[in-house]
């Protein structure tokens, strides 16, 4: 459970490190998976599992379908009683999206919201002792993350901000460079098995990184259980099958209403 110090270090900053979330056991299993999902080009697809190629590297969208170390995730005791927390997820959670990142040389994200847009999928909230987050985002660091490893960067309390950041670039403008000039901006260094948790709002991104070798990550945002998917990705009937029911409710918290078979006219 989430102690009072995170929640106050959640409301303060927006966001938390959760050292040591998952076991090293776990993040080789990952790892693993991820090198069997290669090689895999920008915009094809493998099964259900699409890459969503560009300037951050190489996203595999729909991670979920691509075994039981992914599944895992989805109830992962190291965040979730932080995630329902948050969320509020007294009525339940939903994954809107998740995606494994690759990263190698070069590659960056550009630092992007912010309090100050106000919407309500990714809003903040607190009344009578309840938080109400629209997303709350749980990145898992498959790697090490250091200096010039491409950490990723958040501006502490920008969840709460009223105004734009006049640095914000867009990333047609390059604002993926040089993030470590942007007033504010920290790296978040972390080691394999190492969590970040952070409501969206929360002005986020990435460094470029200038370090050979990769840099990975799992990225599985969750919100409440009337979210729907932002990609339009939906869980395959494999999935739904083998999940246990409290997977199965995160995944597809409202499950399709069908009419009843007819039967066939005579």
């Amino acid at each position: 459970m989430p102690t009072p110090l995170d929640d106050y270090l959640f409301d303060l900053n927006g966001y938390l490190v959760l050292r040591q979330a998952v076991s090293a056991d776990l993040v080789r299993r990952l790892n693993a998976s991820i090198d069997a999902l290669l090689p895999l080009g920008p915009n094809q697809w493998r099964g259900r599992i699409y890459n969503e190629s560009n300037t951050s590297g190489h996203n595999y969208m729909n991670v979920i379908e691509a075994g039981a170390p992914f599944e895992e995730l989805i109830d992962h005791p190291a965040w979730l009683s932080h995630v329902n927390r948050y969320v509020g997820g007294d009525d339940g959670l939903f994954i809107d999206e998740c995606f494994a990142n690759v990263r190698g040389p070069g590659q960056a994200t550009h630092l992007h919201s912010g309090g100050d847009t106000r919407r309500i999928r990714t809003q903040f909230r607190f009344h009578n002792n309840a938080f109400r987050c629209g997303q709350v985002n749980v990145l898992l660091y498959l790697t090490d993350v250091g200096p010039g490893d491409g950490a990723t960067m958040v501006i502490p309390a920008s969840h709460k901000s009223n105004l734009r950041h006049p640095q914000f670039q867009t990333p047609s403008e390059g604002g993926a460079k040089g993030l470590e000039n942007i007033a504010a901006a920290i790296e978040v260094h972390v080691k394999a098995g190492d969590a970040l948790l952070f409501v969206d709002c929360l002005a986020h991104g990435s460094a470029e990184r200038i370090a050979p070798g990769q840099r990975r990550m799992t990225v599985y945002r969750y919100g409440p259980h009337w979210s729907n998917t932002r990609n339009g990705y939906s869980p395959s009937p494999d999935l739904l099958s083998r999940l246990t029911p409290a997977r199965k409710q995160i995944i597809q918290p409202i499950p399709p209403l069908t009419p009843p078979a007819q039967p066939n006219p005579s």
